[in-house]
């Protein structure tokens, strides 16, 4: 089953610009190289719970490229998937199998760090189709280390400290809800919630993180706009700081990813999001 979030991954259009932008923010950035596909290049913002942000770029971002995450970039900057991690990805595949899911092989992936070190991985995902919510595995088939900045890498001038929870979009929490205990392979907490704003949200709780799923009650909503455009994909996500802020990340500096600070105690009442689209 699911031992917590890998990794969360946001589109930018130019990646030396979000580079100096997450620094401006207070994050310490990581150079990470170029992907074995030779169209994309990332940096990473790695935390001290083990957790980071990809932030991603195609080489020509204007050349059509057939994958889920281009599409989503096309309407804006921002996330555009997440990864969950896991002991073990063969054993987790036999598990969902198990399950009666219909489960692909994991499919090999890697970059070149620009030190000249190949960090190789493995990825799986469940058919889109029939589980659009749900996020991808990555497992790490050499040193995770080699794919994970740690030690200074991991230590930012905003103090933040790691992932405190994750806000989804989805468009029927029912279905949602009942993938996620499958790969996940936990139980809700409690039922769904209805919150002032008039969205349903339901909480889980995988490893040290807090996952939301957040359906929007009104159609014509930005979150329902938003998850028809995207896809089920992270809206939000609200970090750890040993800093008492308690504030939202300076979004002109964030690429289109709403990022929040709080407090190490902070505690979670109802789900509050408005889109932050950035034009390209």
């Amino acid at each position: 089953m699911a031992t917590g979030i890998d990794h969360i991954v946001i589109a930018v259009r130019d990646l030396d610009e979000a580079v100096a932008d997450y620094t401006a923010a207070g994050f310490t950035v990581t150079p990470g190289g170029e992907h074995t596909s030779g169209e994309t290049h990332n940096a990473l913002v790695a935390f001290v719970d083990g957790t980071y942000f990809e932030l991603i770029a195609w080489k020509d971002p204007d050349a059509t490229n057939d994958t889920p995450w281009w599409h989503r970039f096309q309407t804006g900057e921002g996330f555009v998937d997440w990864a969950l991690s896991v002991a073990d990805l063969d054993v987790e595949v036999e598990r969902l199998r198990g399950e009666g899911l219909d489960v692909p092989d994991p499919t090999p992936g890697g970059r070149m760090r620009p030190d000249g070190q190949a960090v190789e991985w493995q990825t799986l995902r469940l058919d889109p189709e029939r589980h659009p919510s749900l996020p991808f595995y990555c497992h790490s088939t050499n040193d995770r280390a080699l794919r994970v900045p740690s030690g200074e890498a991991a230590i930012h001038a905003n103090g933040v400290t790691g992932v405190h929870k994750i806000f989804i979009g989805v468009a029927n929490l029912e279905r949602a809800a009942a993938d996620y205990q499958i790969v996940a392979g936990i139980t809700f907490d409690e039922d769904a919630h209805t919150d002032p704003a008039a969205n349903r949200w339901q909480q889980f709780r995988v490893g040290t993180f807090n996952i939301v799923l957040i359906q929007p009650e009104e159609p014509e909503s930005d979150l329902a706009r938003s998850i028809a455009a995207r896809g089920e994909v992270p809206i939000e996500v609200a970090l750890k700081s040993t800093n008492d802020q308690g504030s939202a990340v300076d979004p002109s500096l964030t690429h289109g990813a709403k990022l929040a600070i709080l407090e190490v105690e902070h505690t979670f009442e109802t789900p509050d999001w408005e889109p932050q689209e950035k034009e390209l």
